[in-house]
């Protein structure tokens, strides 16, 4: 069976959030003016200060999309605390921000007599994570945001549906507060909305909540779309998925974050999709435009998915970013139209496909072969030639 973009990203997201967020301890670095420069790929923007330097707290901040925010937040100026167990990527921006250290899970007590002008929530999966931070920033902060997900929608029957679209729920017997990564990746969906609720509920009037569709560029360890980059540059024949009129929907990291901070700088609440580009994009248009900024010659054959699915190539996993429309044309068709209204752009593609293969060269060798292998996402070379050579051989 295909997995859904629901079960591909809730085994990548669970997994990470479980391991960045254990442990329980209380530290705090000196705040700074500069921000540390200890990652490849995450680069300083230069932009304009903000009218009105903040008090932000980010919840998380040394992953994938954290780091983003954190250096956007200090080019703008304001000051950020974060809180996290300081174990991925540790002492990343020591310097430049308040560490807090605690387990969203149990202890958070590092947070105690703390204020914010905002909270950035990256990580939140549970409820209960929710309501542990709640306890000690409830009526501490004026705005909370809230990184949900657009797998939190349950009817991919209908493209371009918005915000007001029907959301998964828990299944009777199931408590949401009862449950942690190790037994939870099926509901990973119906947990992020249920924590909207729980969101909302604690911070009446003050939340935004944002709901991105799929998360790519620098930093991404999940390979969900690095594979692409990676895979073209190589050259070669490239097993193509579907027709190339299928639609796909991607965010960069870097405008999510930018566009963030920018809501928070404007007190903005409600609740928006985050998924781009601006207009329709197809995988003909991604793989081809990844090309471009490459010299690889690579050549693409195009195999109908009624065959992958056949030789059990599924969508999302082994062919990252892309999923058969047949029967589900808004699962990469969302309308992000209202959160274009306030502002949310996109940098082009071979802006996003250059930066990640540049940073995917700089990885460490071990995640280079994790890839190559596809063990998280995308298909090793070899299982790759086989479906070529199956899909020639079919007559």
């Amino acid at each position: 069976m295909a997995p859904t973009r629901r079960t591909f990203i809730k085994t990548s997201t669970l997994a990470t959030v479980g391991s960045a967020l254990g442990g329980a301890r209380v530290a705090a670095q000196a705040q700074a003016q500069a921000p540390a420069r200890q990652l490849p790929g995450l680069q300083t923007p230069n932009v304009g200060r903000a009218p009105t330097p903040l008090s932000i707290l980010i919840i998380g901040g040394t992953g994938f999309t954290g780091p983003e925010q954190v250096e956007y937040a200090l080019a703008r100026g304001h000051k950020v605390t974060l809180l996290n167990r300081n174990k991925t990527r540790p002492d990343l921006f020591k310097g430049s921000v308040e560490q807090l250290i605690g387990d969203l899970n149990t202890d958070v007590s590092a947070l105690k007599d703390h204020s914010f002008d905002a909270v950035l929530d990256i990580p939140t999966t549970f409820p209960g994570w929710v309501r542990n931070v709640g306890q000690y920033l409830k009526g501490r902060v004026k705005q909370y945001v809230f990184i949900s997900t657009q797998s939190v929608y349950t009817d991919d029957s209908v493209a371009w549906k918005d915000e007001d679209d029907t959301l998964a729920t828990m299944p009777a017997g199931v408590d949401p507060y009862d449950l942690t990564p190790a037994n939870a990746s099926r509901y990973y969906g119906a947990l992020k909305a249920f924590s909207e609720t729980e969101v909302r509920k604690t911070y009446p009037g003050m939340a935004l909540i944002i709901r991105p569709g799929l998360i790519v560029g620098p930093l991404d360890r999940s390979d969900r779309f690095t594979y692409w980059p990676s895979r073209i540059d190589k050259g070669g024949e490239v097993l193509a998925p579907g027709d190339p009129a299928d639609p796909v929907q991607i965010i960069d990291a870097r405008d999510l974050a930018e566009w963030t901070i920018r809501m928070i700088e404007a007190r903005e609440t409600g609740i928006y999709n985050a998924s781009g580009p601006a207009a329709p994009l197809s995988i003909a248009e991604l793989l081809y435009g990844i090309k471009a900024i490459t010299t690889s010659g690579a050549q693409f054959t195009w195999v109908p998915a009624d065959f992958l699915r056949a030789e059990k190539v599924s969508g999302w996993r082994d062919m990252p970013v892309w999923v058969s429309p047949k029967g589900r044309p808004g699962f990469s068709q969302r309308s992000s139209a209202k959160a274009a209204a306030k502002g949310l752009t996109f940098r082009p593609l071979a802006d996003t496909a250059k930066a990640t293969l540049d940073w995917h060269k700089q990885r460490p060798a071990a995640e280079q072969q994790t890839l190559a292998e596809g063990k998280i996402a995308g298909m090793s070379a070899e299982r790759e030639a086989a479906v070529l050579a199956a899909w020639k051989a079919r007559k």
